[in-house]
């Protein structure tokens, strides 16, 4: 990894919403779909859902905001139609700059191991 590499930081698109009384499991399909037809500085994609309710956090990875924006395309805004009724209320949508990525430390006995 070169100097250059170590200064490009990811972006993410962060989601927060709250699908309608038991639709959150259809909005789960749509949204594998969705991310299923990302290419290009697709980083990867968290869903998370808040247990025993139908609010939930989806956060994408990309590597520029460019290659976001690029994403956003006929197909995709398709299937955010489909989406798009099944929440209770429009979701909440912000683009963050990944600054600080912290991994675990690896246990000590794993390090022996090798």
């Amino acid at each position: 990894m070169d100097f250059q590499d170590f200064l490009r930081h990811q972006f993410s698109h962060v989601v927060m919403g709250e699908f309608k009384p038991g639709k959150f499991e259809a909005a789960k399909k749509i949204y594998e779909e969705a991310v299923s037809t990302y290419t290009t500085g697709f980083k990867g994609a968290y869903l998370l859902q808040e247990p025993g309710t139908d609010k939930g956090i989806s956060i994408i990875f990309w590597e520029s905001v460019e290659d976001m924006e690029a994403s956003h395309n006929e197909v995709y805004q398709n299937i955010l139609k489909k989406m798009m009724p099944l929440f209770a209320e429009p979701p909440h949508s912000l683009v963050y700059e990944l600054v600080c990525e912290i991994q675990p430390k690896e246990e000590k006995q794993e390090k022996e191991e090798v």
